[in-house]
């Protein structure tokens, strides 16, 4: 009886994880926990930090239209002024298996048209419509392959899915049906940003090399290879193209301009003193963002540069310390240091306009550990996330912090925007809100 009992158990639980559309992946929507009313509380008045603020009460008034879709095969890397404005009222998630390595290799979500698509920690990748219900779900692994937990990387055109991971496989598939179209195999693992182009594809391998592939059938056209450390790059490394160029920067920072077609190297620019012994190997470097002629990235070394896009030369730079993605608007450029101020640039001149202090609410010995993961900008307010679970919400005009809310207790990912709904990927979940 007992024996019986427990088959009948085990049934009705298998049943209940079934993969069939019409099953139920993602949590009832529940009420988020605004912590607005502690920030009154905790405000300190006069604690010293590092960083001091710069015109903090200078009104900024953004004229830029507001961009859709700006997460969809964006080649330059820069979201702008994104066409949302949430209410943030309820929560939902998707779980799965924790994500070894998440901090590393930071995954990303991948839309096409208005769906979803992720992965699991098996490399089962998912594809969900808006409304969450899923479309299909298919794994492309061997056994041997699945032990690996591989960490998936995306792009996509109308019609295809490409995938490049962290044990050297990469392969494309019918983004509509999830079929396998092909699979090859690399010399090394892959920890980049991926960019499709036309009939192409570009990533970096762990070796410092940028690999063009066709997507028809994945035959490498090209390779070049940069300068190789003897560590692995600590932070996914980044591309960006812009008239039949591509740009991508290498675990010693430097940033590179190959030619699309041929993969002739036109210029190699040097961002950071390879001279300081130890030091360089773990440099972390934000996102390459591409706007006008210029490209912007910055380090954790505190310095942020302008580099001219066709000759590599240095613009200007300044002593900012950051490797959160910057976000440009008219010809302003929006980031945030890693104690949490929120900066304001002029793009041309390099001047900072304005620097005020988003972390004020924040005991002393509580913020020396916080520190930001990346932000999205809104048509009013600036959504950055952070690495104990909080979703601040930022008046973009003001600079301030006008809510927190909390998301988790541990580190989640840089919000990713689709319609009107936000996501945030945790190293076992995505986080829906609406």
């Amino acid at each position: 009886m007992i024996r019986f009992l427990s088959t009948l158990l085990l049934i009705l639980f298998v049943a209940s994880c079934s993969l069939n559309k019409k099953s139920s992946f993602w949590t009832k929507g529940e009420k988020i926990s605004n912590e607005k009313q502690k920030l009154i509380k905790v405000l300190f008045q006069d604690e010293k930090v590092q960083e001091t603020e710069f015109n903090p009460n200078l009104k900024i008034n953004l004229k830029e239209k507001v961009v859709n879709n700006s997460f969809i095969n964006n080649l330059n890397n820069n979201n702008g002024r994104i066409n949302y404005n949430g209410k943030l009222k309820s929560i939902s998630r998707f779980k799965f298996s924790k994500i070894d390595h998440f901090d590393q290799f930071e995954p990303r979500i991948i839309f096409s048209k208005n769906n979803v698509i992720f992965f699991d920690n098996k490399g089962s990748i998912l594809k969900f419509d808006n409304s969450s219900k899923l479309i299909w779900k298919k794994n492309h692994y061997s056994k041997s392959e699945k032990k690996l937990k591989p960490i998936l990387f995306f792009a996509n055109n109308k019609d295809t899915l490409i995938v490049v991971d962290t044990i050297a496989k990469l392969y494309a598939m019918n983004i509509k049906t999830g079929e396998l179209l092909w699979s090859k195999n690399n010399s090394a693992h892959f920890n980049s940003q991926v960019k499709v182009y036309k009939d192409k594809f570009f990533a970096i391998d762990s070796k410092n090399i940028l690999r063009c592939y066709s997507i028809k059938d994945g035959t490498e056209i090209w390779n070049i290879r940069t300068e190789t450390s003897l560590i692995k790059s600590v932070k996914k490394l980044s591309l960006l193209i812009k008239e039949n160029t591509v740009y991508f920067n290498n675990s010693i920072g430097d940033v590179s301009a190959v030619d699309i077609e041929n993969g002739e190297l036109l210029w190699l620019t040097p961002t950071h003193n390879t001279k300081v012994t130890g030091q360089s190997f773990f440099t972390k470097s934000s996102v390459l963002v591409g706007h006008n002629n210029s490209i912007y990235l910055s380090n954790d070394k505190n310095e942020f540069f302008s580099l001219d896009f066709k000759t590599g030369i240095i613009n200007w730079q300044h002593e900012i310390n950051s490797i959160l993605t910057p976000t440009i608007v008219n010809n302003l450029i929006f980031t945030v240091t890693m104690k949490g101020f929120l900066v304001v640039i002029d793009s041309k001149q390099g001047n900072i306009i304005r620097k005020t202090d988003i972390f004020k609410q924040f005991k002393r010995k509580k913020r020396l550990k916080i520190k930001p993961i990346g932000f999205i900008m809104g048509s009013k307010n600036i959504y950055l996330t952070t690495n104990h679970g909080r979703l601040l919400v930022v008046n973009v005009a003001l600079g301030k912090t006008i809510s927190m809310l909390k998301i988790d207790n541990e580190k989640i990912s840089r919000p990713f925007v689709l319609n009107q709904n936000l996501y945030i990927i945790k190293e076992n979940s995505i986080i829906k809100l609406n």
